[in-house]
């Protein structure tokens, strides 16, 4: 993969008392890709994420998002992304129009932009009919499409998605990754994590972390190869057992 880096981390360590949740950590994330971010739960992805996203800092190391500094310019990279968690981050007593917004307005968005914004995207999502509807009487699918869609609506140069497709079915998930092409079309990176091992062969880039580490990073097609699987799930299964050698130096 080639293209400018907009993630840049190296040597990161973050420590909470003598627990090390991120030990030394270090790879690259270009514009315009689709980058997985997986690992079981407790390997230290969400700890990464917040530091990535300018809500921590990191114990060590340097990290660079969107040409700014984790350690001192958080507030810059939080206007250079976008993010999106498994719980939607849409408020329930606001209606959608109001959602979109309040969020245009968070972002810093002129009110002339933010109209036009509102109004084009309720086209898009063909949510004209929802528009004045309460987020709590929406069905998971679209509030999943419409917090995808706010996430994003600053047009910001990485958008995160922490778990983004939890507890949809198949149809909605696979649309949900339409949108995600249609991002990265635009140039937007994607940083994503997931659950779902059949969404991770859908990204440019995976990495795979254990215990605070990443023990994998490789197109999808190069970790099959590398682990001699017929699947990311495969791939997971074999790191994810920690009694078992196997190539690619893990113990």
């Amino acid at each position: 993969m080639t293209g400018n880096t907009v993630i840049s981390v190296r040597n990161l360590v973050k420590k909470f008392g003598n627990f090390v949740a991120n030990d030394n950590l270090n790879f690259n994330v270009f514009e315009g890709e689709i980058f997985g971010f997986l690992g079981a739960n407790g390997a230290g992805k969400t700890t990464t994420i917040r530091i990535l996203s300018g809500l921590s800092k990191p114990t060590s190391g340097t990290v660079m998002v969107a040409g700014f500094d984790a350690k001192k310019q958080a507030e810059e990279i939080k206007k250079n992304i976008g993010y999106m968690c498994q719980r939607f981050s849409l408020y329930d007593d606001l209606t959608v129009k109001e959602n979109i917004m309040l969020y245009g307005g968070i972002y810093g968005m002129k009110k002339k932009t933010i109209q036009d914004r509102t109004t084009a995207l309720l086209e898009q999502l063909n949510f004209g009919q929802y528009s004045d509807s309460m987020i709590s009487s929406l069905p998971l699918g679209l509030k999943q499409k419409l917090a995808f869609s706010v996430a994003i609506l600053h047009e910001p140069r990485i958008v995160f998605l922490d778990e983004p497709t939890g507890g949809v079915d198949p149809v909605t998930r696979r649309q949900f990754w339409e949108m995600i092409y249609e991002a990265t079309a635009r140039g937007i990176t994607v940083f994503v994590t997931t659950h779902y091992m059949d969404e991770a062969e859908y990204c440019d880039r995976v990495s795979i972390m254990s215990e605070g580490r990443i023990v994998a990073l490789d197109t999808p097609e190069e970790l099959r190869k590398q682990y001699n699987a017929g699947s990311i799930e495969e791939v997971f299964i074999k790191i994810a057992r920690p009694s078992r050698n196997v190539e690619g130096g893990l113990e």
